[in-house]
């Protein structure tokens, strides 16, 4: 192993490595909570990844998102990250889709690699639930963080199976969506119950969005580390 990796090794021990080396995970969306959860995936040792994000940096990023400095405006979120990456580990084979996927385009992303993970970062709700329904069709374990939105306290932060979150307006949404869809387990969520308080939430139009909710630089990143936790400890776990 490279010395940057020391300590990883110290705490796991070289056959965990080795396993977390010779897998991919797939992360989609690269915004508050998903650059965070793909970035500690890369520094823990995952060998390979899939990032993928259509959007560009903007000013109102720059309070939670990690490749959002002043520099980067107007640039592809993902090349930007990717770049990152591969500054933390040169050897890491990654493949950039600076892209927003949708319908077919999703299936045959999933379908075109042996994926070890997913982690669902996506924050428009009809990808979302697309993305995770055909997770699970295609036998792929997933890990979706739900709102960091308008939530304060980080002790409140934690992971369960989707149909035992509570009290989180995004997660009743995607079990509503996905139990007409027969799919009522077997998805791992990031929530938090905290009560999102209606002074944290703007009315607006937009393009993919109906409201602005309000964000701390913390949360975000928070739920990323958390569903980063999921995925290594699942993978290891074995």
């Amino acid at each position: 192993m490279a010395k940057w990796q020391d300590r990883t090794v110290l705490m796991l021990g070289g056959e965990d490595m080795e396993k977390l080396r010779n897998s991919h995970v797939l992360v989609v969306g690269l915004g508050g909570v998903g650059a965070y959860a793909a970035e500690q995936l890369c520094r823990a040792g995952i060998g390979q990844m899939t990032i993928v994000d259509g959007d560009v940096v903007e000013q109102t990023n720059r309070n939670r998102q990690l490749p959002a400095l002043i520099s980067n405006e107007g640039k592809p979120k993902a090349e930007i990250v990717g770049e990152r990456f591969k500054d933390i580990n040169p050897d890491l084979n990654l493949r950039i889709v600076n892209e927003y996927l949708r319908d077919q385009r999703m299936i045959d992303l999933l379908n075109d690699a042996d994926y070890d993970y997913v982690v669902d970062a996506i924050d428009t709700l009809a990808p979302k639930i697309f993305l995770i329904y055909h997770s699970v069709q295609a036998g792929l374990p997933i890990v979706s963080s739900m709102g960091a939105g308008g939530k304060f306290d980080p002790a409140l932060v934690q992971q369960c199976d989707i149909s035992k979150s509570y009290n989180c307006r995004l997660a009743k949404m995607i079990r509503k969506s996905l139990n007409k869809m027969d799919v009522r387990k077997g998805v791992q969520v990031i929530f938090s119950p905290e009560q999102v308080d209606p002074k944290r939430v703007r009315i607006e139009e937009g393009q993919n969005k109906k409201s602005a909710v309000g964000t701390i630089s913390y949360m975000p990143p928070i739920f990323g580390c958390f569903c980063a936790s999921a995925v290594i400890r699942d993978l290891l776990k074995e």
